[in-house]
């Protein structure tokens, strides 16, 4: 397959990607008129009488302890025992964007964007869920905020493609740089700075040019 086939089917998947995101919005609009609930200002609001609704469905505190399988109970310290380097991590990266990005002039990560913990508002949880729920929801919310941190700092350092391609790579890899180009690299290395100190502050990029993929 020759590059120019490569970077046709690369913009084929940015125009897919953005209608996948319009195809989830709608369905989350969808969602929300199916279950009762809006958002105001990024909180979640229901109808009224939902909770009550949601109630019937929740499983009591004693009763959720009682049934768990023990094996589930012997891994609970170490599963928390990861919030200490979640927040230094957490502490050290937003330290790190806030001091490193401003001298790049990189647009600053938006860490509410990613850190989404809204699950404990919902009736049908326990209090031990609700904690799962918010637990959860911090770590891998934390991961998708550094992710983007480190994505970011890649493209404007080293936006060289590997050898070997990981399984999910972050969502930027695809403009860098061939492995092993050096003239390509000496070329485009400002270019790629330049466009990630243009990303727009909504963390998204902006249309491509096909000469961005050149």
């Amino acid at each position: 397959m020759s590059v120019s086939s490569i970077d046709d089917i690369v913009k084929r998947l940015r125009k897919l990607q953005v209608e996948l995101e319009q195809e989830i919005d709608q369905l989350l609009t969808e969602k929300q008129q199916q279950f009762r609930y809006n958002l105001q200002k990024g909180k979640v609001q229901f109808e009224q009488g939902i909770k009550a609704l949601q109630r019937r469905y929740k499983i009591g505190a004693f009763r959720y302890l009682r049934d768990a399988r023990i094996g589930h109970l012997l891994t609970i310290p170490f599963v928390y025992i990861m919030i200490f380097p979640f927040t230094l991590l957490d502490l050290f990266v937003t330290f790190y964007q806030q001091i490193c990005f401003r001298i790049y002039r990189i647009p600053l990560v938006k860490r509410s964007d990613y850190l989404i913990i809204d699950r404990q508002q919902l009736a049908y949880l326990n209090i031990f869920q609700k904690i799962n729920c918010v637990y959860c929801g911090y770590g891998n919310g934390l991961i998708e905020y550094v992710r983007e941190i480190a994505a970011r700092t890649e493209q404007y350092w080293c936006p060289i493609k590997h050898a070997r391609r990981s399984p999910d790579p972050h969502r930027l890899i695809d403009d860098f740089i061939d492995y092993g180009d050096a003239e390509a690299f000496e070329e485009r290395l400002e270019k790629l700075q330049k466009k990630i100190i243009d990303l727009e502050n909504t963390g998204k990029h902006k249309p491509p040019k096909d000469s961005d993929l050149t």
